[in-house]
């Protein structure tokens, strides 16, 4: 038993138990794969995994167990390799943040930059997708912080600080009607249509209850996962369009104008993500009190340790 075949296994697994795409992300060949894959069922004694032909179909019931257990080791190792960065080299390594589009275009490009110039050793990647793409990427390695809105509080394996809380607001073009009123209303909303994000990104849900509250059943005509392709279609004419403010600037969003929207929405509160247990590396507690000044780490150290 090694630390490669454990490798082999939790990589299949993550490929949702297909050994190409395993084989090619581990740059090795199938075959290689499924021998070392067969020699450590043979020293356990079972299979982990249950087949059709050469196919595997599914992960056995002793073969779960085996599988969390070769991820905690997995883990270990790479905290293992952390510290030894650590001590060697401590303003050199890579840092890779996943998180949605808005954080990456709005939240963080002014700590990107302040970390570049205070590290300028270190590797940063900014891996941007979902709420649940970044909160797998967190789990499986492939991130060492998470950054968003929604679902990070959703899984029990992920630590989550909150950074700060935001709000939406309304953006329409100059001249709409909407600017005229004394007290928005979500009823006057309603009564054009709507452009806002997708269910899945930045706050959507707090859109949808608040109009659902209020038994209002508004007119979605176009969704985007990206706040820019929102504030284009505004711009056409196509909507009124329902945006996390910090989206907005008004030195460059000349032909749009904004609605305060605070009365409207509850705030919504962007958290930070990181894999239970993970041992950062020094810079990346700084990253993270760049980004939420709160968030110590001595504060980061206590939630990881509960």
């Amino acid at each position: 038993m090694n630390l490669q075949q454990l490798r082999y296994l939790n990589e299949i697994v993550r490929h949702e138990l297909n050994i190409s795409d395993a084989a090619a992300a581990l740059y090795t060949s199938q075959p290689g794969v499924s021998k070392q894959i067969k020699l450590l069922e043979q020293e356990l004694g079972f299979d982990i995994f249950i087949r059709s032909g050469k196919r595997i179909t599914a992960i056995s019931e002793p073969g779960k167990t085996v599988l969390q257990i070769a991820q905690r080791i997995l883990h270990d190792t790479h905290n293992l390799k952390q510290v030894g960065e650590d001590f060697h080299s401590q303003d050199s390594g890579t840092l890779t943040i996943a998180t949605t589009h808005t954080q990456a275009r709005y939240a963080l490009p002014a700590i990107v930059k302040q970390f570049i110039k205070q590290y300028p050793k270190v590797k940063l990647s900014l891996h941007q997708g979902s709420p649940t793409q970044i909160a797998q990427q967190v789990l499986s390695g492939e991130a060492d912080l998470g950054i968003a809105t929604e679902s990070l509080t959703l899984y029990d394996e992920l630590v989550t600080l909150p950074c700060y809380e935001w709000n939406h607001c309304i953006i329409v073009p100059p001249k709409h009607p909407l600017l005229n009123e004394k007290k928005l209303t979500l009823a006057k909303i309603a009564q054009y249509p709507i452009i806002t994000y997708d269910f899945a990104f930045s706050g959507r849900g707090k859109i949808n209850a608040a109009f659902d509250a209020q038994h209002l059943n508004p007119n979605i005509v176009l969704t985007a996962i990206d706040a820019d392709v929102i504030k284009t279609y505004v711009e056409l004419g196509l909507g009124v369009g329902i945006l996390a403010q910090m989206a907005f600037i008004p030195e460059r969003d000349k032909h749009l104008r904004m609605i305060n929207a605070d009365h409207l929405f509850k705030a919504s509160t962007t958290r930070i993500a990181i894999r239970g247990n993970e041992h950062l590396r020094g810079y990346a507690y700084h990253f993270i009190k760049l980004f939420a000044p709160h968030l110590t780490r001595a504060v980061v150290d206590k939630a990881m340790n509960r």
